[in-house]
């Protein structure tokens, strides 16, 4: 299992790149079985779980040719299976989003409960009342689930609780599902409007993606078509708060500042120093103040940046409040950042209090899920002396070259 050991206490300097979005890439591979004509993905971020993805596509029988270094052509005309591989399922959770497309495509799919990081219960109920609503039956056997419907009807469904891959799923099953279809409580994010965005290209007819209100007239059938990866929201705020926390100047590029708004607005009441531009965000040295943070839904603070955070808010002066409400099991990884050095106080699941600035020091830790591991990057590149970050297969789900993109920036890191 490959590592990385990371000399730290160097400050940065330069510029960042940003890559497509993990979640923008993972949902539109799914959405390409909902044709038969040739998909053309481009900026897709060659990262772990993207390669898993297009695997699970091969075992189903479609064709995917890597025309360059991140643009792929998916052609789905010779689908030969309905049933989701288990073995690669396991490993990550958005093989959940091909239930809609292979239900729709063979009035039937076969999957496994989906993988992915370790960080709470992650149900999948409300996909499987989602698809009753609009006709199906579903069965399971333990962790393994099927699900039947000849044709899907458009239906009315209220989400209980705001689920991203849940909206993504029954806007993709809905599309060429007999009649209109209306989503409510649902999913706001980015990518959600993207999706739906490249499914109207296809010519779907959604309307209201991106709000909690979304409409779905089904059609006969999809065309072709193309589609370009938004950049990663998640990825870009991680690299704002690497900079602000080892009180650096650094550029990250190619990114989208207007998807980034509850974190900059944080960062800057936290006293960051920066400036926005229309596609890239400079980060200059900043005097920290701690804050206190509250993980919300999109538009609210994004529960994949909440472990960088908490890195900078042990550098930060004063007492700041994280509180996870999406997440029961997302602040354990904390307990090695205490290892670390960091002074943090547990008040339950879901809150822990830290007081800094503290001396971080050099550890080994492993990374329990990528936005984790990416937090134990952050204190690594921090902390004084080395640490070594083991299982950094986890990082590599959702970081694309990570080792060798902060050393263009001056991190003394190595993988072995």
């Amino acid at each position: 299992m490959q590592k990385f050991i990371i000399n730290g206490g160097k400050k940065l300097k330069g510029n960042i790149e940003v890559k497509g979005a993990k979640n923008d890439a993972l949902v539109i591979f799914a959405a390409s079985l909902l044709t038969s004509q040739p998909i053309m993905v481009s900026n897709v971020p060659e990262i772990e779980d993207t390669k898993r993805l297009l695997e699970l596509l091969e075992k189903l029988g479609c064709k995917v040719k890597r025309i360059k270094y991140g643009e792929y052509k998916i052609k789905a005309d010779s689908l030969a299976s309905y049933s989701i591989d288990p073995e690669i399922a396991k490993r990550i959770r958005a093989s959940i989003l091909l239930t809609a497309p292979l239900l729709v495509r063979f009035g039937k799919v076969k999957f496994p409960h989906p993988g992915g990081c370790v960080i709470g219960e992650r149900p999948i109920d409300q996909f499987l009342e989602g698809y009753k609503s609009m006709g199906a039956k579903t069965h399971n056997r333990g962790r393994l689930h099927e699900i039947v419907a000849p044709r899907l009807k458009g239906a009315e469904f209220i989400f209980n609780n705001i689920t991203v891959t849940g909206t993504e799923s029954l806007i993709m099953a809905a599309v060429l599902a007999k009649g209109r279809t209306v989503l409510k409580n649902c999913a706001c994010e980015p990518e959600v409007k993207s999706l739906a965005d490249f499914l109207n290209s296809c010519g779907a007819k959604i309307t209201g993606a991106g709000t909690p209100h979304i409409v779905i007239e089904g059609v006969d059938k999809l065309k072709g078509g193309t589609h370009k990866t938004i950049p990663d929201r998640v990825e870009a705020g991680s690299f704002i708060i690497l900079a602000a926390t080892l009180n650096s100047n650094v550029v990250i590029k190619n990114c989208e500042p207007e998807h980034l708004d509850a974190l900059l607005s944080v960062l800057r009441l936290a006293g960051v120093n920066f400036t926005k531009k229309r596609d890239r965000v400079e980060v200059k040295s900043s005097k920290l103040t701690s804050v206190n943070i509250k993980t919300h839904e999109y538009p609210g603070f994004p529960t994949d940046l909440q472990a960088p955070f908490c890195v900078l808010l042990t550098q930060s002066k004063g007492q700041g409040l994280v509180h996870e409400t999406i997440y029961e099991g997302r602040l354990l990884w904390t307990e090695e950042l205490k290892r670390m050095g960091a002074n943090i106080h547990t008040y339950d699941p879901h809150r822990i209090e830290i007081k800094g600035p503290a001396k971080l020091r050099g550890r080994e830790v492993e990374s329990p899920d990528i936005r984790a591991g990416m937090a134990y990057l952050i204190a690594a590149l921090c902390a004084k002396g080395r640490s070594t970050i083991n299982n950094v297969y986890q990082i590599d789900r959702g970081y694309e070259k990570i080792e060798e993109r902060m050393k263009k920036i001056g991190a003394d890191i190595r993988r072995i």
